[in-house]
């Protein structure tokens, strides 16, 4: 066990996130982040308790978060840590499926770049997802109608019936074009992407005047062996110009100084009951890299984390 010296903490690791950008930091691919070499300890969020310290800033007993790794313990200096309040009513593992990086992608994919407005359709892929499942209710919240594309019938009757989504696709045993076509009679304005290949190519059928296209994800790619087609049909691809639509990627790593903006409004409504959300809880760490392969194969319901 390493021992901090001076400016160091060592911290505990309770909680980590399993998230699927995690599959692009493992490929020989430019990303945001260098790829993970072969024999470092794999990049990961987690939730620690601070057990020895030498840094005045983070006593001993704090509750923080950052990119501590999968690991049992982290040796850091605090850089990039995020102290946590002990807040009883909040569990830990809230600060991943609502009040963290999760609750911020959705919130500032879907607001800043959704833009949506009342009355507009909006439709959410990967929609029963840690983000998906928030940015949707959101929608609801801003007064959209919204339509949410899932991978089983359980998904589907859980974002319906709890999340109060519009209605659902469950693409796995319905074609997503027709059921679009059926369940958004007057186009799609606004559309939260976290799948990309053959359902971002139906959407983009479909897209009204104006609509807004939020690239949060393409996870139908990350893990796959040879290239993904899609959106592959032109004339879906032309619909952007000719609706003068707009297509905009983002990190929510550049949202981070607005933060508090995010948390204000995600603990307003959580307290007036308007977000609900769900984790799927992992035991232990020896069993992240197989549990990782749940965020791939749709089975994960949930934000997945993993108990260390």
């Amino acid at each position: 066990m390493p021992t901090p010296r001076e400016g160091e903490l060592l911290v505990h690791n309770v909680y980590l996130s399993l998230d699927p950008t995690m599959r692009t930091w493992i490929n020989e691919l430019p990303s945001y982040f260098s790829p993970v070499a072969i024999g470092e300890v794999m990049r990961g969020s987690a939730i620690g308790v601070i057990e020895q310290s030498r840094n005045a800033k983070f006593p001993e007993g704090t509750l923080v978060l950052g990119l501590l790794g999968w690991q049992d313990y982290a040796l850091t200096d605090g850089t990039g840590l995020r102290v946590l309040p002990k807040d009883p009513s909040i569990p830990l593992t809230a600060y991943f499926g609502l009040f963290g990086i999760v609750g911020m992608t959705a919130y500032f994919g879907l607001l800043d770049i959704g833009k949506p407005r009342a009355g507009e359709t909006l439709v959410v892929s990967a929609a029963a997802g840690a983000v998906g499942s928030i940015a949707g209710q959101i929608g609801k919240i801003k007064g959209c109608r919204v339509v949410g594309i899932a991978g089983s019938d359980e998904k589907c009757h859980w974002i319906e019936d709890e999340l109060g989504f519009d209605t659902a696709i469950n693409y796995r045993a319905e074609p997503v074009l027709e059921s679009l076509n059926k369940h958004c009679p007057d186009g799609i304005d606004v559309h939260f992407e976290n799948v990309g290949g053959a359902i971002l190519d139906a959407v983009l059928s479909l897209i009204n005047l104006h609509a807004r296209i939020v690239l949060c994800g393409l996870i139908s790619i990350y893990n796959a062996s040879e290239s993904e087609p899609g959106p592959y049909n032109l004339p879906h691809i032309m619909q952007i110009i000719i609706k003068r639509a707009r297509a905009e990627g983002f990190l929510v790593l550049d949202y981070m100084d607005r933060a508090r903006e995010a948390m204000q409004d995600l603990r307003q409504w959580y307290a007036q009951g308007k977000l609900r959300y769900r984790v799927d809880i992992v035991d232990g760490l020896q069993n992240a890299p197989r549990a990782l392969n749940k965020l791939f194969d749709g089975s994960n319901k949930g934000k997945l984390i993993v108990k260390v």
